[in-house]
């Protein structure tokens, strides 16, 4: 068989953008995305991709270029996932919550040619870039407005080229975009999500882009035709690639520019939607809606971000919403474990249910292998749920490495043993599920004791009164650190009163060891969040390292 080798017929690069097109010949009349009065079909949606990705190239924009999108989840943004790779360039999806020092940073460091900005966020970007140095050259600017789909107007627009309708109006729709020269060709930009000070910027090829795309359908058992609600930010992580996903599916996206628990719910009923992604913060969000009230047809969502405590699940699923849960990074494109179901479990008490789904699970099929090792000896730890160790991955869809940061990249990345070092803290459970602890920088060692703060909070959260929970290390004078709680409380009329620091602990106490219980809670209104729900914890850990030493007790 030795003459039998990769020919032109069998070696085409893998890319996702080719969904697009099959969407547009098997869906073409089927809805592609809704935004408030408009709606697109698949053919539609096909051709203003063509028609942008040719406004691109005739703006001079050439293979390689990075363009920059600074824009909620609306129709445009949806689209320029498939327009701006159709011209050659690299899509780079920004955060809207960042501020304008952080923004200016990014377009600087990715050398970005071309921005498209939605129109509420005009000001923060034209601060950006304000702020760039006087010798670097400034990016074309161009300007999504919303009207329904209908920017044309851009007399108040003088800072921009045009206007993004304008770009479908003068677009080739014709365009002959050209795939990838070789499927590792970079696709994406992405900067880590803003949970540590110094965000990374995260290159994804075509190929890698590809297989989690699959991957994430097949790991969900998303069907044809599915009807998708834009909770997750499509700038984090591209939405765990489920915009070039429900394309290849024929799905209905649902997109809104903001949401809350009543939206949430008022938009499920309005489109009979089947599938939503999210933060565990929109679980709970939607638990403490007053419009919680039981779905008429169950609901799929998805969520990851931050280990979900068992108690949101319970509640997110006593309302009909049908929970599975995920695990990945920014460096993996989208998720790559998930907590793989099991029939028999069913038959077990909703607690322990909640308990088991709570776990990260298994590696999903476009995954090579997830373990968790030793940091030390790199040796993999025993699977008996207890012994924590570093968790580690291998697979087609982890990133090419981190842009302009070779020693970020090798440092993660270990040529010796080909693994990915994701800088999580997790155990392996008999029954090989993953399941994580912490962020290593989350770890609170108190005493010598490695305390994990997602275990804290998991029992915060079974508080009736508690909304939000965090906890961070507080610096100590006898003890090294000690475990703070940053909480929030329920919103609602005629609660009663909420419970005292004191109360809280007492509750704590009760449920955990000893030296997990906290020793200061510091109680907010909100805490502070990423735009993907993540809970800011270096802002917090900020906090309580301000407020000095907690002197606790040695007892």
């Amino acid at each position: 068989m030795e003459e039998l080798k990769p020919r032109p017929a069998n070696s085409s690069p893998l890319t996702p953008l080719g969904f697009l097109e099959r969407a547009a010949t098997v869906y073409g009349d089927c809805p592609s995305t809704v935004y408030n009065n408009t709606t697109y079909t698949w053919s539609q949606t096909h051709r203003r991709c063509l028609q942008v990705a040719s406004s691109i190239a005739s703006l001079g924009i050439k293979r390689g270029h990075v363009v920059s999108v600074v824009a909620p989840n609306v129709p445009a943004m949806y689209e320029l996932h498939f327009a701006v790779p159709m011209a050659g360039a690299i899509l780079n999806n920004i955060n809207t919550r960042l501020d304008a020092r952080t923004i200016s940073q990014l377009l600087r460091h990715s050398e970005s040619k071309l921005v498209f900005v939605d129109h509420l966020s005009r000001s923060l970007v034209l601060e950006a870039l304000s702020l760039l140095p006087p010798n670097t050259q400034r990016p074309l600017l161009v300007l999504i407005t919303d009207h329904d789909g209908d920017d044309r107007d851009s007399s108040s627009a003088v800072e921009f080229c045009c206007t993004y309708e304008i770009l479908v109006e003068k677009g080739d729709p014709e365009f002959r975009w050209d795939p990838p020269s070789s499927e590792w060709d970079p696709m994406v930009l992405n900067y880590t999500s803003g949970t540590t000070s110094s965000p990374k910027g995260v290159v994804h090829c075509h190929r890698g882009i590809f297989i989690i795309t699959v991957n994430s359908l097949i790991d969900w058992a998303i069907r044809e035709r599915p009807v998708f609600l834009w909770t997750l930010p499509m700038f984090h992580a591209n939405g765990w690639s489920y915009p070039w996903g429900i394309a290849a599916v024929g799905g209905t996206n649902i997109c809104l520019r903001k949401f809350d628990g009543p939206t949430i719910f008022s938009l499920i009923k309005e489109h009979g939607v089947t599938h939503m992604c999210g933060a565990p913060v929109v679980l709970n969000m939607l638990t403490r809606s007053p419009q919680n009230q039981p779905l008429q047809n169950p609901v799929q969502i998805l969520t990851a971000g931050a280990p979900p405590p068992a108690a949101v699940l319970y509640r997110t699923e006593s309302l009909g919403f049908v929970v599975s849960h995920g695990y990945g990074l920014t460096e993996t494109a989208g998720l790559v474990v998930s907590c793989a179901w099991k029939p028999q479990w069913n038959r077990l008490p909703a607690s322990e249910r909640a308990r088991l789904k709570a776990r990260q699970g298994v590696r999903a099929i476009g995954l090579t292998e997830v373990d968790v090792v030793d940091a030390e000896s790199g040796a993999s730890v025993k699977r008996d749920g207890s012994t924590v160790g570093e968790i580690v991955l291998r697979g087609g869809s982890v990133m090419l490495g981190y842009l302009k940061d070779a020693e970020g990249t090798s440092t993660c990345m270990k040529e010796s043993n080909g693994w990915f070092y994701t800088g999580d803290v997790g155990v392996m459970h008999p029954d090989g599920y993953l399941e994580i602890k912490d962020r290593s920088k989350d770890v609170i060692i108190s005493g010598g004791e490695n305390l994990s703060s997602v275990e804290v909070e998991s029992v915060l959260y079974t508080h009736p009164a508690v909304n939000e929970a965090a906890v961070v290390a507080r610096p100590d004078e006898f003890w090294g650190e000690t475990p703070c709680a940053f909480v929030s409380f329920r919103d609602e009329a005629g609660s009663t009163r909420n419970p005292t620091e004191k109360e809280i602990m007492d509750f704590c106490r009760a449920k955990l060891p000893h030296y997990m219980v906290p020793k200061t809670v510091v109680f907010k209104d909100e805490l502070p969040k990423t735009s993907a729900g993540k809970i800011l914890k270096f802002v917090l850990r900020e906090i309580a390292t301000a407020m000095g030493s907690s002197r606790a007790s040695r007892m």
